[in-house]
């Protein structure tokens, strides 16, 4: 083990404003001369690269559900060099699922647990003064075991109400680390599947900038990196995801943009090349490729301009002729027959495979994912299980083509969206994460 001094920003649920806080506080430690190592809790894809503009660095996602320890290890050493480690929870600290996976439950607290990174815990005091500190002490008393370095105060309303929230933290022997004023104008752009992408947000670096002015005004940044401890361990960067072909023409734009980034870091440092083309400006993936693949994100938002692709879709289906293509989640979607937008409207997608998906017809679908591979995947034979995570609100309308894995939930139920294949296409709606280590 290596010491390397970090915190976890939790809240106690979602939509509290702890990414306000990360991303103002990975720019302040920024400009202070740090070199600041952003992670992720759990399965978003959207956050790091939110918190890769905030720090200069890139962030990765670190999962104690579908990551075994030796991934963990390897992508936590990513913080080797840094001089500080700030990670940001999903939902709230201690939500997770019910099964153990490959490491845990997938919650922050094991996360923090693990690295032995203090939680900074950013409690909503709207509505509530001196209550707030019995929420912040359960959180803090619920298991002794997870570091706690103090709570910030956020959606302050005057100087009153702080001084009746501090009372009550005081009271509770927490630390206030500080107080945000309430303000409505820091709150980031949202749509379906939570916040816009960081490359479509319309003026990033001036809303970063006024986060990192926002905690600065409010919040003892000096107390904050005196509470941070913690370790890591050092491991061969091997562990991370294997490449499934050497040359790899990914699809990279608004429409198709979720990747973890321990996944590409794993294809590129074991000798891939990655090719990125645009299907939105109508490319062509690299027609020296031996792989295509289709990430997830938005296509439901651009199904007129991937139908008009033409060169796009062309290019697309030469390749297939011969070569394997994949797609995850939208990437699946886009390598259907179909895909019917919110309003209704039906746009033709590749038709590599029979699948119709319609967004007006919208289900939440959300969970980790262990798939039992029944057919080959670009990378992984039958048998082999995989780790992922789906999020998506799309439905399958038709699906003619045969199934690509027995796909599972967390707790092990059966999940009917099992992705397919046909010929040399695969899909699946859940983002692959990892293949299980003893595979």
């Amino acid at each position: 083990m290596t010491d390397m001094p970090g915190i976890m920003i939790s809240a106690p649920s979602s939509g509290t404003g702890k990414t306000t806080v990360m991303l103002g506080l990975l720019r302040a430690l920024a400009e202070d001369g740090l070199r600041v190592q952003p992670f992720k809790s759990g399965p978003d894809y959207i956050d790091p690269a939110f918190h890769h503009a905030a720090s200069g660095r890139a962030s990765f996602n670190l999962d104690s559900w579908a990551m075994g320890s030796d991934l963990l290890a390897a992508i936590s050493a990513e913080a080797t060099g840094a001089d500080i480690c700030v990670a940001e929870g999903s939902m709230g600290l201690y939500d997770g699922v019910a099964t153990r996976g490959q490491s845990g439950f997938g919650s922050s607290a094991e996360t923090a647990q693990r690295m032995g990174w203090p939680v900074v815990l950013v409690v909503d005091v709207s509505g509530q003064a001196q209550s707030a500190a019995a929420t912040a002490l359960g959180f803090q008393a619920y298991n002794p075991d997870v570091p706690f370095a103090g709570v910030i105060l956020n959606r302050c309303a005057s100087p009153r109400h702080e001084r009746l929230a501090r009372l009550g933290m005081e009271n509770a022997g927490l630390n206030v680390l500080g107080v945000l004023p309430r303000r409505g104008d820091l709150t980031l752009p949202e749509r379906h599947l939570g916040l816009i992408q960081a490359v479509e947000h319309p003026d990033l670096e001036a809303a970063i900038a006024g986060y990192a002015q926002f905690l600065r005004d409010h919040v003892d940044i000096a107390a904050i990196r005196a509470a941070a401890k913690g370790q890591i361990t050092p491991l061969d960067s091997a562990k991370l995801p294997t490449p499934p072909a050497q040359r790899i023409a990914l699809a990279r734009d608004a429409a198709f943009s979720f990747t973890y980034p321990h996944v590409l870091k794993g294809w590129r440092e074991a000798g891939a090349e990655i090719l990125p083309f645009s299907p939105l400006a109508d490319q062509a993936p690299d027609a020296s490729a031996d792989l295509v693949w289709l990430p997830g994100g938005y296509p439901e938002l651009h199904g007129g301009v991937l139908a008009s692709a033409t060169t796009f879709q062309t290019g697309l289906r030469k390749h297939a002729e011969t070569r394997p293509v994949h797609g995850e989640c939208g990437g699946y979607m886009a390598l259907g027959e179909a895909l019917i937008d919110k309003e209704g409207t039906r746009h033709q997608m590749a038709g590599l495979l029979g699948l119709v998906t319609s967004y007006e017809k919208r289900k939440f679908h959300l969970g980790y994912r262990r798939a039992v591979l029944t057919a080959p995947l670009p990378g992984y034979g039958p048998g082999v299980a995989l780790r992922g995570h789906e999020f998506h609100y799309s439905t399958i309308l038709e699906q003619p083509d045969a199934a690509l894995a027995d796909v599972a939930d967390a707790d092990g139920n059966s999940v009917p969206e099992t992705g397919s294949h046909r010929d040399h296409v695969s899909g699946t709606f859940f983002h692959f994460i990892t293949a299980e280590e003893n595979a």
